[in-house]
């Protein structure tokens, strides 16, 4: 009753603030149309005619023979990717939260591989193992004088997916093994039980639902990427690869958006599981933090093997994208490794070497406050409000995390070049520089949200509600009270978005024309035509600006973030 009472409070106060309805408008509308929109365009166009409702496309596609060998190859990979990236995840983490790390250099060299990944553009490991392991690769041809290594397909693609994405398990690894109180190892040991026994029977059962969380996640990610199966597959399609192929070969939009179908139902359907049952069990399973500080492993027969494994995998990790700017310094690697400067020369004199950074840099500044801000306001609407669309707005605000880039461009080209939109103002939007830029907000908006979301549900509804006894409307609160105290999440938000946008390439590709050049386009088409040192330059300056960014935002945060003001008042009570 008094729930239910103040449910009809929560209205009340939501009907009598104009800008609050305002923005939930906007917002719904927003997300609608740019979201929801583009994928039903694609449910429609593949089961739609000319002579009104068939399923003939999908008969046309599903009988192709190439369409049979593309899912097989995509699930696959996406198997072997998932159980890979998640074990060797767990293998960092368990060194890093339960084993005696003798050096510090050790545990930075494991937080320098977790964040890699993440600031890179997607495909710079396919750079540098074609550079390593290619035909005119440093390991294979001039360290072990193989001349006819063939880098390209399978294995290719899965161990650079397997070092791009273990990091992320690695992570979610971490905090679920620091969450585990140590008296429960330690009671199995003190009645006899060896460390593997403790593992296999107390720690693994704990952590078995994040397991399968980070395998489905992995596996979501591997499925749906495109740069690194475009660079280094070869001969070997996957579904990402064959819709792009669909479109700008075949020519075939209809058959491409059925692809496009497909793949996303797979993704949606593994991403229900992973959002709505192994997350939960997950959190479920371990609750709270760890009661008091781990006795860490310091047995030599342990931790040397575990350590050094780990320390050769990241090295490895390193080693390849080191490999980039040398690559960019070399004048023909492979060949001659005499140094010089003509490749980033080249770069920046050709006729559009300077416009694609331009348009990158721009178009991503542009996204990334946008981005940051919208992040935020969903964030305090799912949190702080209560109104019948706040579900609709957090679901389809996350559904963006589920869909593959290239399903979600040709989304957009059956949706705004033709669609219900074939006249008017929206139908322009295709080929322009607005399309670009929601496309960006679309695909990192799940990360800001979820970060807000995480940041607000640690303040107090009480602070809000003083300053609305005190007659501030919700724009008043949300920006001088509720905004304030999620800077760091905010800050967060706008760098990671930043990064997400300058480095994208699936969800682009599509729908970038000649009047707009972007940095990752680039490299893709350079690397394709064989010119690794042009391509390796401009990875090497993206790298560059992602990574000034990010040194950045940990500036900033450290200078001006909550943390930084809540120690500044310790040290001065």
């Amino acid at each position: 009753m008094a729930k239910s009472q103040g449910a009809r409070l929560d209205r009340s106060k939501l009907l009598a603030d104009p800008i609050l309805v305002a923005t939930i408008v906007v917002l719904i509308a927003f997300l609608t149309l740019f979201i929801l929109y583009p994928l039903a365009i694609l449910m429609v166009d593949s089961v739609v005619g000319e002579h009104g409702p068939t399923l003939d496309v999908f008969a046309r596609v599903l009988a192709m023979p190439t369409f049979d060998t593309a899912i097989t190859n995509t699930l696959s990979l996406g198997l072997f990717v998932g159980v890979a990236a998640a074990l060797i995840g767990l293998l960092f983490a368990y060194v890093e939260e339960y084993v005696q790390l003798k050096s510090r250099l050790m545990s930075g060299l494991f937080k320098l591989v977790s964040l890699l990944p993440v600031v890179s553009p997607p495909f710079v490991l396919s750079l540098s193992v074609i550079m390593l392991f290619g035909k005119a690769g440093i390991i294979t041809r001039h360290m072990l004088g193989i001349y006819d290594n063939n880098v390209y397909g399978f294995w290719g693609i899965a161990l650079v997916q397997t070092m791009t994405f273990f990091p992320v398990c690695y992570m979610m690894f971490k905090g679920l093994l620091k969450n585990i109180d140590p008296s429960l190892e330690e009671a199995a040991r003190d009645m006899g039980a060896s460390r593997w026994k403790v593992f296999t029977s107390v720690t693994l059962p704990l952590v078995l639902p994040g397991i399968g969380n980070a395998f489905l996640v992995t596996f979501i990610e591997s499925i749906a990427d495109f740069a690194n199966p475009m660079l280094i597959g070869g001969s070997f399609d996957t579904l990402a690869t064959s819709i792009y192929l669909q479109i700008t070969g075949a020519y075939d939009k209809q058959g491409a958006a059925a692809m496009a179908v497909v793949l996303l139902l797979i993704t949606l359907a593994m991403f229900v599981v992973q959002k709505y049952v192994l997350e939960a069990r997950a959190t479920a399973t371990l609750t709270g933090k760890a009661s008091r500080a781990r006795m860490l492993i310091t047995d030599n027969s342990v931790r040397i093997p575990l350590s050094v494994l780990c320390a050769a995998v990241a090295l490895f990790v390193v080693l390849m994208y080191i490999c980039v700017p040398f690559g960019a310094l070399f004048k023909t690697w492979g060949y001659d490794f005499t140094l010089t400067t003509k490749w980033f020369q080249q770069m920046f004199t050709m006729h559009h070497g300077f416009q694609a950074f331009r348009d990158s840099f721009l178009l991503s500044l542009i996204a990334a406050p946008i981005t940051a801000l919208l992040s935020m306001v969903i964030s305090y609407l799912v949190v702080k409000r209560r109104f019948r669309s706040r579900g609709f707005i957090e679901a389809v605000s996350m559904l963006a995390m589920a869909v593959p880039g290239t399903v979600l461009g040709v989304g957009y080209i059956r949706g705004f070049s033709g669609g219900i939109f074939h006249t008017g103002v929206l139908q322009g939007l295709y080929g322009t520089a607005a399309i670009l830029i929601i496309v960006f907000i679309v695909r990192s908006l799940p990360t800001g949200t979820r970060s807000g979301i995480s940041a607000l549900r640690q303040i107090d509804k009480s602070i809000e509600e003083s300053a609305y006894d005190m007659g501030a409307n919700s724009l008043q609160v949300f920006m001088t009270v509720t905004l304030p105290l999620i800077k760091d999440s905010f800050l967060s938000g706008l760098v990671t978005s930043f990064v997400r946008s300058i480095t994208a390439i699936s969800a682009i590709i599509l729908l970038v024309t000649p009047q707009f050049l972007l940095i990752t386009v680039q490299i893709n088409e350079f690397a394709e035509k064989g010119a690794y040192g042009v391509a390796c330059a401009f990875a090497t300056v993206l790298i560059c600006i992602t990574y000034g960014a990010v040194a950045l935002m940990n500036l900033a945060i450290r200078r001006f973030g909550t943390s930084a003001r809540l120690e500044s008042a310790n040290e001065e009570a």
